[in-house]
């Protein structure tokens, strides 16, 4: 029996973020997932090297890849429309989970236990690491459209890095300090 689990993936490339917004270059989810997964993995490895940690990289690594999956059943949902009130909130987690489901059982059964964490994003430390990544690459994008002219922005980036702020993390501040400024830099810059 033929599987759509992966052609449903590869339609990652077609849903595309930050939809109540003007955009000099759009993104979707499956360049977004990548970024993420760049900045979590790194995130991960600051924090074992340089705080103790015992989050296991790769598997921040694959979390993130498959973060938003369940956005190729539900599309997109605008921050301000998913948090606008308790009510929305929990609706839409509904459905989230409903999507899950749906793509989980588009796998053979012998893999389905294998990607039900993955899919799912049950929480824990691994689970927030991509979380906060998610929100670092929501900063990026700000960033590049604030540079590319696009004062669309501005407000975004503001709420977005008190909300970093916010996470407490010492591994995002780091990130936030090492690596964040050199994406306010043209490519001449950064040579």
């Amino acid at each position: 029996m033929a599987s759509h689990f992966f052609a449903y993936m590869a339609r990652m490339k077609f849903i595309l973020r930050w939809g109540l917004m003007r955009n000099t270059r759009p993104e979707n989810i499956a360049e977004h997932s990548l970024q993420v997964a760049m900045v979590a993995h790194a995130l991960a490895l600051i924090r074992n090297r340089r705080y103790g940690g015992a989050v296991d990289p790769e598997r921040v690594l694959a979390l993130s890849v498959y973060h938003e999956a369940s956005e190729v059943i539900t599309g997109d949902l605008a921050t301000p429309i998913k948090y606008f009130n308790p009510e929305i909130k929990e609706a839409y987690k509904r459905i989230e989970g409903v999507a899950c489901d749906r793509i989980l059982r588009m796998l053979p059964d012998d893999l389905r236990h294998d990607y039900a964490p993955l899919i799912l994003q049950e929480e824990g430390e691994e689970h927030r690491i991509v979380k906060a990544a998610d929100r670092i690459c929501a900063l990026l994008k700000c960033i590049e459209e604030e540079k590319a002219g696009n004062t669309e922005f501005i407000r975004a980036r503001q709420s977005i890095e008190r909300t970093i702020s916010a996470l407490g993390l010492p591994e995002v501040a780091d990130f936030m300090a090492e690596f964040v400024p050199s994406f306010d830099l043209t490519l001449d810059e950064l040579n």
